[in-house]
């Protein structure tokens, strides 16, 4: 009794999947149909230059089917056989005018891009660019006009950003050196509302901040053994100029002290014309870091243009020397005091104040290589100046003025003294050349 069971229920189980294939299969193969239809088919790209409308698909039936057959066999080869009688497709407007704007929006291979209305990178950059701590920290400047920026790719210096209006003002830049820059093409109203220029060029640029031991300065070879420090310098008019008369005397090198203005101050660049990238400029230097950048046998010289002016200047100054920096008002009122009080507590202790000769501004004094320093017209010099200046032997230059006149400006001071400088500097090389000349020849005739 138990083996018939066992057989009925096997048979029954049997039978119950036999049902269940059949069931599946019925509602399996119509998905599978279903589905099939749903794909879509492969979109062909083709080229720029042609277009080609996608068939679009209607509901299958045997007139449709037969029609797509016909379509298949008289369509053109997969591989590009296409047969003469099949006409291709004109370009649709809308392509025609993406081939148009792509080509306007090259020049000379190098792609522009065109700043939407709402586009804020040029307010943003320029208004960052112009904040000390922004290009100390980030390593950016902003640099204007198309002189300007020329000098800055002559010398080497990197472009991160060029804004300009036109692109007539584009193509008056060298194109080949601005291939890593991101170029944008933006109105003119916007340059001129985020210039600083009375009159702008139309053309703004981001640079990386030059590293001067990286950059190639031109006439280099030509410069001679006559370094200025710009001490506390802090008008940014002064300082561009300073650094412009640096430039045209042939200066090795500039070097600034920490307080004074940036040198990358949008109005110092502008009053130094280019002299950034004619010549290595090290700013925010300690006056322990001065002597680094300065040869060995350097001759360090200082001048105010704050000084007084004694009366009969000429003989008091060929007469007496002076003993200490507040004789003759090297420094202001404030430091000079300061710089007093410890002077007499250094005689207390035995020490003496530093103590440098004077000399009118056309003496001898540049007969080496020169270092001159120029002191602001609201601080003055400092005393570390006058310790360095005592310590290389050098001496304090005095340019006199007429009666009555108060001093002379920084920058016009600074002016008179290097090219002063560079004549006697001139000179002396002449003279060195002639003798070394004559040396030899007599050597020669030996």
């Amino acid at each position: 009794m138990a083996a018939y069971m066992r057989g009925v229920l096997c048979l029954v189980s049997t039978e119950r999947n036999v049902c269940m294939a059949k069931v599946s299969s019925v509602f399996v193969e119509p998905r599978r149909y279903v589905r099939g239809l749903r794909r879509k088919p492969v979109r062909v790209l083709y080229p720029e230059t042609e277009t080609a409308k996608t068939p679009k698909f209607e509901p299958s039936g045997p007139k449709v089917k037969r029609e797509t057959e016909a379509r298949v066999k008289f369509s053109p080869d997969i591989r590009g056989e296409s047969d003469s009688s099949v006409t291709k497709e004109e370009p649709t407007p809308a392509a025609k005018q993406a081939l148009v704007t792509g080509a306007k929006n090259q020049l000379e291979g190098l792609r522009f891009e065109r700043a939407s209305p709402g586009d804020k990178r040029l307010g943003r950059l320029v208004s960052v660019a112009r904040s000390r701590t922004f290009r100390e920290q980030q390593g950016k400047i902003l640099l204007e006009g198309r002189r300007l920026i020329c000098d800055a790719l002559d010398a080497g210096a990197s472009p991160q950003m060029v804004f300009f209006s036109t692109v007539e003002r584009l193509q008056e830049l060298p194109l080949d050196r601005l291939k890593r820059a991101t170029l944008v093409k933006v109105k003119f109203e916007d340059i001129k509302l985020w210039s600083e220029l009375t009159a702008p060029q139309g053309v703004i640029a981001i640079f990386s901040r030059p590293d001067p031991s990286r950059m190639r300065f031109a006439n280099r070879e030509q410069s001679l053994p006559l370094s200025l420090i710009c001490d506390n310098v802090r008008d940014p008019g002064n300082l561009g100029t300073m650094l412009r008369c640096a430039a045209a005397a042939g200066c090795h090198n500039v070097l600034l002290t920490k307080g004074c203005v940036d040198a990358w101050e949008p109005k110092v660049l502008r009053a130094a014309m280019g002299a950034h990238f004619r010549l290595p400029i090290h700013p925010s230097l300690d006056w322990n870091d001065i002597g680094g950048h300065l040869p060995n046998q350097v001759t360090v010289h200082v001048a105010d243009s704050s000084c007084a002016v004694p009366q009969s200047a000429e003989e008091e100054i060929n007469t007496h020397k002076a003993s200490k920096a507040g004789d003759y008002g090297w420094v202001s009122n404030r430091k000079t005091m300061a710089y007093e009080e410890d002077s007499d507590d250094d005689d207390d202790d035995g020490a003496s104040s530093p103590s440098v000769e004077t000399r009118l501004y056309h003496q001898s004094w540049a007969q080496s290589p020169t270092a001159l320093v120029i002191g602001g017209e609201t601080h003055g010099l400092s005393p570390e100046a006058v310790q360095l200046a005592e310590r290389t032997e050098g001496s304090r230059l005095f340019i006199p003025v007429a009666p009555g006149v108060d001093s002379l400006n920084s920058a016009m001071a600074a002016s008179i003294l290097l090219f002063e400088g560079r004549k006697q500097l001139l000179k002396m090389l002449q003279t060195s050349g002639k003798k070394l000349q004559s040396k030899a020849g007599r050597s020669q005739h030996e």
